[in-house]
């Protein structure tokens, strides 16, 4: 293979990763448009997202095998030809049931895209590159989410929900055709791909994936530090900010700008550490959560509406989400063969929509409790029932970052059994304030 055609190869795939994350995030700026439009509830709105995300995590490991066995080039294909019906459905959809049925194609496209990039990098490019290319790739879709808060934005404010969804699914048709002409799923002289298994063979593979401690240590990474910025980017932070701490929708738009760039910058921060400190992958997991469970915190303990640099600081700290959990899919590579890698990847990429989809339903239902119960004080969206509804991410990311510490302790014991010992944290600091302290000896 040739460096220009490899890169060539990862860039339409990470273009129809970008195109699937603005079809993914786009629901979460019409929150307050789809309320009118539909005539729904919280509870109805959430539900929305749940179901795509619902369909998005229960198509992952279907995904992951079948992506072993036809390929990324298929697989990326039919998500974008999925995706687009999904936003012409939605653009002249007047009802819940039709809104709904369009998220769901839109779901179910979106599932066969991220997985499916994933398994080209090691493909097509040396183990050395992978972590870090694999960090851009998720980058990539923060520049879809991107397009979703500014232009597609613009469009709905000023053209109207049909246009503004209709650009969309033209986004979708551009990328299949993209895939369709210039993608390709090996390099030249790789070895073809097994002829398809039956479904014994299958399940025995997945079965494998799935008993490898290594592949579970990813997917509760991924759901522990993934949900909560999927949770304010794709439903809850528009009308949390606008509503519930009264800011102005180009300030919102700005802190969303924010988010997407403090993605950007921490993705590649993100790649060099997983390079360079493997052994400490679940470590930078755990500080992640730590960090989003204070962020919350701050934010929703402090009297009234928040300052607006705490807010900010808030949304940092949910991007860094977003590169922290791609940690996730490096477990599944380096603990698994090549050929279980779709498997493997499908796997890790339950948790964190899983988790998402718990969070955003039970937000919508305790809002809506809260309601009903006259709490709310007939403010739906009010910040006091914010307070309490956003309160149950803790619960999340406690049951997560618990579920890490049990399952890194079988992954350091396999790895031991087979020579690698992990030192603990505070040794491992101690040798390398020694080794450095050595070296500015050394003349």
């Amino acid at each position: 293979m040739t460096a220009s055609r490899a890169w060539l190869i990862w860039i339409v795939g990470i273009f129809a990763y970008l195109v699937a994350v603005s079809q993914r995030t786009s629901f979460g700026v019409v929150g307050l448009e789809a309320t009118e439009r539909f005539q729904a509830s919280a509870a109805e709105i959430s539900f929305f997202t749940v179901l795509q995300l619902l369909v998005y995590a229960g198509l992952q490991i279907p995904v992951g095998v079948l992506v072993d066995r036809f390929g990324s080039r298929a697989m990326i294909a039919g998500g974008a030809l999925l995706m687009g019906l999904g936003q012409l459905q939605l653009a002249y959809a007047d009802n819940i049931p039709g809104g709904v049925l369009g998220r769901v194609l839109v779901g179910a496209g979106d599932a066969m895209t991220f997985i499916s990039v994933i398994r080209l990098i090691p493909l097509w490019f040396a183990p050395a590159r992978v972590p870090l290319l694999t960090q851009l790739t998720g980058m990539s879709g923060q520049l879809g989410q991107l397009f979703s808060i500014v232009p597609f934005a613009i469009i709905l404010h000023s053209a109207g929900w049909t246009p503004a969804f209709l650009t969309l699914a033209g986004m979708s048709a551009v990328a299949c055709v993209l895939v369709v002409i210039l993608l390709q799923d090996l390099p030249p002289g790789h070895p073809a791909p097994e002829p398809s298994q039956g479904l014994r063979a299958t399940g025995i593979s997945l079965a494998k994936a799935w008993r490898q401690p290594g592949t579970r240590l990813g997917l509760w990474s991924h759901f522990t530090v993934q949900f909560s910025g999927t949770v304010f980017a794709m439903t809850w932070g528009y009308p949390f900010l606008i509503s519930g701490q009264g800011l102005e929708t180009p300030v919102v738009s700005a802190l969303m700008t924010l988010y997407v760039a403090a993605a950007l910058a921490a993705g590649p921060l993100m790649g060099s550490f997983v390079a360079r400190h493997p052994l400490r992958r679940s470590t930078m997991v755990l500080l992640i959560a730590g960090a989003t469970a204070a962020a919350w915190a701050a934010v929703l303990l402090i009297p009234g509406r928040s300052p607006l640099w705490l807010l900010a600081g808030l949304v940092v700290v949910l991007a860094v989400g977003g590169p922290g959990s791609m940690i996730g899919f490096d477990f599944a590579r380096t603990f698994n063969p090549s050929h279980r890698i779709g498997t493997a990847t499908g796997i890790v990429n339950v948790g964190g929509f899983i988790a998402s989809l718990v969070a955003i339903f039970l937000i919508g239902l305790v809002l809506d409790l809260l309601q009903a119960t006259g709490f709310s004080g007939g403010e739906l969206y009010g910040l006091e029932p914010f307070r309490i509804a956003l309160s149950v991410q803790f619960l999340l990311l406690a049951g997560g970052a618990g579920a890490v510490i049990i399952i890194r302790r079988k992954v350091r014991r396999m790895m031991a059994a087979q020579g690698t010992v992990v030192p603990p944290l505070r040794a491992a600091i101690a040798r390398q304030r020694r080794v450095n302290a050595e070296r500015r000896r050394t003349p």
